[in-house]
Formats: structure tokens, C-alpha cells, sequence
């Protein structure tokens, strides 16, 4: 858990290793643009962590005191986060993987992706850095007009 980072249109957050991993669900084979960032509710994990030390096991870049629903924020929404950074909600699904399953249960994975925890976006949303920028715990996250 980092207190500061640095957001990159090109690596998402410096020093994630999103930009080397590969996912199924890219035709290239590569990192998927629409999943450079990975967003979480903090309420929610801190929820399903239980203890604050449990927290990272999520796995996101990024977790947000902010209404992630598919009705508050559809694709194409922007978010200001800091004094400059700008991300942008993409339409790809973040949903529980074996890894959130073995760490949180089966149970907690049932529950964010059944249809009222997709809705809710409880596992959280994907992101791609449009604007980058410094950010750090505490900054405001404000949803942008369009």
C-alpha cells in the first residue's frame, strides 16, 4: 500500500506491473487498455478484508470512498482525482478472480458477482489513465461533467 503514486497514460500506476501482465480477454494477447486500473470501493474492503492489514489482498491500484454503480458511473465517465490526474471508467467488467476467491471465500465472490453485486460494482471497476498526474491517500476523487 502506497501513501503517494504517480499516474501514466502509458503504465497506468508507475511501478504496478499491469503493462507486463497479459489477459485473456485482449485479441493482442497483451495488457488490456480498458484494465490499467483496477478501482475498489474502500467501504467494501474494508468489509470482506475484515482486518486493515487484509486490505491489499484485493489486489487494486486504487480504493475510492465514491459510488462505483454501473448507474452512477457508466463507461466513458470521467473521475479528477488529486489536482491533475484524470481516469476514465471503461466498459470492461472487473469481476472476482481464483485469487480474490481464495483470499475473501467463496461467499464473497458470490456476492459481487451475482447481479446486484455487478450493479454495485462491489468488486470494483476498471479504469484507463487519461490525464496523469501525482495522486495520494486523501485526495479528492470527483466524477467530471462531460
Amino acid at each position: 500500500m502506497l501513501d503517494t503514486g504517480e499516474l501514466s497514460v502509458a503504465e497506468g500506476l508507475v511501478g504496478d506491473n499491469w503493462s507486463a501482465r497479459t489477459s485473456s480477454r485482449n485479441p493482442g494477447g497483451g495488457a488490456h487498455p480498458d484494465m490499467q486500473l483496477n478501482v475498489m470501493s474502500s467501504r467494501f474492503v474494508d468489509l470482506i478484508a475484515v482486518a486493515p492489514e487484509r486490505r491489499a489482498l484485493a489486489g487494486d491500484q486504487l480504493y475510492v470512498d465514491l459510488d462505483l454503480s454501473e448507474a452512477n458511473l457508466v463507461a466513458g465517465t470521467k473521475l479528477a482525482i488529486g489536482n491533475t490526474a484524470v481516469i476514465e471508467v471503461t466498459a470492461e467488467p472487473h469481476t472476482a478472480c481464483d485469487k480474490f476467491t481464495s483470499r475473501f471465500g467463496l461467499d464473497a465472490h458470490r456476492f459481487v458477482n451475482a447481479e446486484y453485486g455487478r450493479a454495485l460494482r462491489l468488486r470494483g471497476l476498471n479504469a484507463r489513465v487519461i490525464t496523469p498526474g501525482p495522486i495520494s491517500v486523501g485526495d479528492q476523487i470527483v466524477k467530471l461533467d462531460d
